[in-house]
């Protein structure tokens, strides 16, 4: 910078200088950060990094630098380093499944479910095509009842007898989907929080007898030991976990008979859809755990609901539930969390915190009862205050059996290797090629973005959102078209 120009020497520039920024003081913070990004000599390139993340809400920044090296002469084949970036740091997706969140990232999380799912039941991603014949039900496993609560439609008909504490029992009325009752208990006080809360946090133990129970209950039908059994089928399952209206959890499953080599191996001729349909039933009845022993709620047993559902899943036969449709509601699930039962998404650190909690009554016993239950020491094991947010479940949204499919980190790791070969960030993945090596050296730089980077952000994710959607509606008309033409 000359003499002439320089604030420090030159009144002039002095004044320019000083009259700027009092003029920057004046506007909202955000647009003060918006002349703030423009100003970026670099800006290009920090859009490129966040056009790369799809917009991430919460995109995590990382420092470092990775080297390929050729395995057998040492030779530097590919070096990169975030020297060069915007802030000297690379941006890439935060990875958060809740649409709440992330809606960019929530969005790759449920296709990435969507191609795990689908690829155990019609094959592909490892996994061969021939799981299409082996017998697959979808099925759908509830929680028990803890009390009355208004349902959606005809509610409860309204009866003339009280309860102890006063209240009546039925409603009487009739609820549209969207009625904010649809879910609370008619007496509150009648209602079994405790068993509610501990039935969340025993969900996967449950989940885990129902699928050793499965097991047992086809060796009774079939006469097999139960040791031999699990030599001549393996049961292949992927689950997620949905929270119902009234904040318990359920589960939405696909069940799968494999021959004992998994996948690559087809079960014997007696294990069939109407085998398993009916042993289904029967395991998920006699699944019954002892709930853990205190004086604070008493003793019990935690088992299933008795509303079961399980169909067959069409292989193309024109059955009501086909593969497609299994994946695609398996999916759906994944982006949401305890805030479709009217709870919220980030952990409680106080029992000040729940009472300033904007959840409806219900959500905010439920959340206090966890609290509660978690200081027991008999309770300690289930961590109930950490997972006092989610009403008390600690499990994962969407677990699987190993041999069902393939895996979340398998598809990432195609997804980087497609990515790398797009030339975004080329050194920052791995090269799986067996003669090269690669040496990587990575920190955490931070999280999120300003305001004004949120605003541009959001309006790319938004971007590819529409992209996406006119990208589809032209698949859907050429589609059209092709079968207009072939049907003329």
């Amino acid at each position: 910078m000359t003499a002439g120009t320089n604030p420090y020497t030159d009144p002039t520039a002095r004044r320019a200088y000083l009259s700027r920024e009092a003029r920057l003081r004046q506007l909202p913070s955000i647009e003060r950060d918006l002349v703030r990004l423009g100003e970026m000599p670099d800006l290009n390139r920090w859009l490129e990094q966040i056009h790369a993340t799809g917009g991430c809400a919460e995109p995590v920044y990382l420092t470092g630098h990775t080297t390929t090296l050729d395995g057998d002469t040492g030779e530097v084949l590919r070096y990169y380093s975030t020297a060069t970036e915007p802030g000297g740091r690379l941006a890439v997706r935060c990875r958060n499944r809740r649409a709440t969140r992330c809606p960019s990232c929530s969005r790759e999380h449920s296709g990435d479910t969507f191609h795990l799912v689908r690829s155990g039941l019609i094959g592909g991603k490892g996994i061969p095509d021939t799981v299409r014949t082996h017998p697959r039900l979808f099925v759908t496993l509830t929680a028990p009842s803890f009390g009355p609560v208004h349902r959606a439609g005809e509610c409860h008909p309204a009866r003339r007898r009280h309860c102890e504490h006063g209240g009546r029992h039925g409603c009487g009325r009739t609820h549209p989907d969207t009625d904010p009752l649809i879910g609370q208990p008619l007496c509150a006080d009648c209602y079994d929080y405790p068993g509610h809360v501990l039935w969340n946090a025993m969900a996967p133990a449950l989940w885990k007898a129902f699928r050793d129970n499965l097991y047992h209950h086809i060796a009774a039908r079939t006469g097999v030991g139960r040791t031999a059994i699990r030599k001549l089928i393996r049961i292949s399952t992927a689950k997620v976990a949905e929270y119902q209206k009234r904040g318990a959890i359920h589960f939405h499953a696909v069940i799968r008979l494999d021959g004992p080599d998994g996948p690559t191996s087809s079960p014997p001729p007696w294990a069939t859809a109407d085998l398993l349909l009916e042993t289904v039933h029967s395991a998920a009845a006699a699944v019954a755990l002892p709930r853990p022993e205190s004086a604070a709620y008493g003793d019990g047993r935690l088992s299933f609901g008795t509303q079961l559902d399980a169909h067959p899943i069409s292989n193309g036969d024109g059955g009501r539930i086909t593969d497609d449709a299994v994946a695609a509601y398996v999916a759906k699930y994944t982006s949401k969390s305890a805030e479709t039962a009217g709870a919220v998404d980030r952990r409680i650190t106080s029992l000040a915190e729940i009472q300033a909690l904007r959840v409806n009554p219900h959500v905010r016993a439920l959340i206090a009862t966890a609290w509660r239950l978690g200081e027991l020491p008999e309770l300690e094991h289930l961590r109930l205050r950490t997972w006092a947010h989610m009403l008390g479940y600690r499990g994962h949204c969407l677990t699987k059996t190993r041999a069902y499919s393939t895996t979340y980190g398998r598809l990432r790791v195609d997804r980087a290797e497609h990515a790398r070969t797009l030339a975004v960030a080329p050194a920052l993945y791995a090269d799986w090629d067996t003669d090269t090596t690669t040496e990587s050296a990575w920190r955490f730089a931070g999280t999120g973005h300003t305001p004004a980077e949120a605003l541009i952000a959001a309006g790319i994710a938004e971007d590819l959102a529409k992209n996406r959607e006119l990208a589809r509606e032209q698949r859907e008309e050429h589609s059209a078209g092709l079968a207009t033409d072939e049907g003329d």
